[in-house]
């Protein structure tokens, strides 16, 4: 994770409230050893918690979790993310405020928990395409955009293998969280980029060929 990707959301974050300020600034040194190791640790902890709980108030998916639920996720993602610290201590490199790279371990292990509870109970039928709803007016607008969506109904039924299909329907049409998919799936993130990005790939080569979209320049070959 990097340091200088500090999210926005961190200049946001409310007073400790409650938690101790550690008594010097050199989170790296207290934490990696020392006689003061143990406060430390529980100092970034609770630094944790702050900011666990600041991300699940913002997101609108955790609305429908009850209390203890979101309790039980702020707690687990404080601890994921105090021991995610402490793994990567040798890769923090003082480039911005120690507080602001320990945050984003939370705020991120946070927002994961918080889609797979909300996606826990969802089914998904990764199957069904249905026609997509067009934004166009007028009956020569509409009849061309039910064509294009007869269209790509077909080439995703022709072009892409069952693992293909199934990935972008789940992404995008569906709108599963790439963290939910690839824990259903027994899959991983960067995995299931690699296969929405040869997804498409053949969708676009294949709706060209036909004749519905225009020529890339340079064209990408079919993976």
């Amino acid at each position: 994770m990097d340091e200088t990707e500090a999210p926005t959301i961190v200049s946001r974050l409310p007073p400790a409230g409650g938690i101790a300020p550690p008594v010097t600034d050199d989170w790296v040194a207290r934490l990696g050893s020392g006689r003061d190791r143990d406060q430390a640790i529980a100092e970034l902890h609770g630094l944790m918690l702050r900011a666990a709980r600041h991300q699940i108030a913002t997101m609108s998916e955790a609305h429908e979790l009850g209390w203890t639920r979101r309790e039980e996720i702020v707690h687990a993602a404080a601890d994921e993310a105090t021991s995610a610290v402490l793994s990567r201590l040798s890769r923090f490199e003082g480039r911005s405020r120690f507080t602001t790279w320990a945050y984003k371990f939370a705020i991120l292990q946070t927002a994961v928990e918080v889609r797979r509870s909300a996606w826990r109970r969802r089914e998904t039928d990764l199957t069904a395409l249905g026609e997509p709803a067009s934004p166009t007016t007028g009956p020569e607008a509409h009849a061309e955009a039910s064509d294009l969506g007869r269209a790509v109904d077909e080439a995703m039924n022709s072009v892409l293998t069952d693992h293909q299909r199934h990935v972008a329907v789940a992404l995008l049409i569906d709108g599963v969280p790439i963290d939910v998919l690839a824990e259903r799936l027994g899959s991983n993130r960067n995995a299931l980029y690699k296969t929405l990005h040869d997804a498409r790939v053949r969708l676009r080569n294949d709706l060209t060929t036909r004749g519905y979209l225009g020529a890339r320049a340079p064209e990408e070959a079919t993976p």
